[in-house]
């Protein structure tokens, strides 16, 4: 007579908890605590002279009823909505062209890859500093600059005027930025098999084919990341529009995105007053629009790549 082998029960992996408790521990209390601790604040609010009360979502119905903060919001939304924009039509596929470019190993590519890579690293307030100067109308270099070119027309405020002033900061954004989609896009480049090249040349296929047919297909994983990472970036920015038009990012808030609506709202500016729990909602609306775009990401586009994969 047989007996059935007794099932050998494996003991719990403790080193798999020992290597990921730090880095947990680390991202909970940089990350996680902050988060759920200012969606905390902004049900809360206090009244002159009482103690601080559960207010549930009055913050919120408050930011998006009232003229006072409303139109801030929106206009903040729609701006952010056009620095994204910028950087998804042109920062990214000009970072795809130069990854193709570098992957074909010429001459002197690597020292290409460092100098188009060098605005990435430096300080956003050097870099704000330094485009202030240039593009100033009264002291700036931009005009010894443009009129040997006979582009003495292009001599604009382009800080200082409504219509101009975002586009501006989302180029610069772009200039300062390019270096990582086209890193991330080289990475995936030159993990394509040289194989795949071969046998589309002897094909007679051009390099727009093998781009179309070869590259393109092969690295949409990875325009996805980058796509997520800018969009994420993007809602999240802050840093260069304070540094070049300051916290009311002008003119006429004509450059207030997010990030410097928050700013204000939470800790005030000149003549406004702070807010700690209207700066929270501010916060939670940013969160739930990163949020609601990683979703439709998910939903759709992920998805789809997976398919592919398949």
């Amino acid at each position: 007579m047989t007996y059935p082998a007794r099932r050998v029960r494996r003991p719990f992996p403790w080193h798999i908890v020992v290597f990921l408790a730090p880095a947990v521990l680390i991202y909970t209390v940089v990350m996680i605590y902050p988060i759920l601790s200012s969606l905390w604040l902004s049900l809360r609010g206090q009244v002159p002279g009482s103690p601080e009360h559960f207010v549930g979502l009055a913050n919120y119905q408050r930011l998006l009823g009232t003229e006072l903060y409303a139109q801030p919001l929106w206009n903040a939304v729609r701006n952010n909505v056009v620095f994204f924009a910028l950087h998804m039509l042109v920062q990214n596929p000009v970072g795809l062209l130069l990854a193709v470019l570098l992957s074909f190993r010429l001459r002197g590519s690597a020292l290409y890859r460092t100098l188009l890579f060098t605005p990435t690293v430096l300080s956003v307030v050097i870099i704000g500093f330094a485009w202030k100067l240039i593009l100033n109308p009264a002291w700036g270099v931009q005009r010894s600059l443009l009129e040997p070119l006979h582009l003495g027309a292009l001599d604009q405020p382009w800080l200082g005027l409504p219509g101009s002033a975002l586009p501006t900061l989302g180029l610069i954004s772009v200039w300062q930025n390019i270096g990582i989609p086209m890193l991330l896009f080289l990475a995936a480049l030159v993990r394509i098999p040289e194989e795949l090249y071969e046998a589309a040349r002897l094909d007679g296929a051009g390099g727009w084919r093998i781009f179309r047919s070869i590259q393109l297909p092969l690295i949409l994983p990875t325009v996805g990341i980058v796509s997520v990472l800018t969009f994420v970036g993007n809602f999240n920015a802050f840093d260069l529009i304070y540094s070049v038009q300051g916290a009311l990012a002008g003119p006429n808030f004509a450059s207030d995105i997010l990030g410097t609506l928050f700013y204000r709202t939470f800790f005030g500016y000149q003549l406004q007053a702070g807010d700690p729990y209207m700066g929270a909602a501010v916060a939670g609306v940013m969160l739930l629009i990163i949020l609601t775009g990683l979703l439709l990401y998910l939903v759709t586009v992920q998805r789809r790549l997976t398919e592919v994969e398949l």
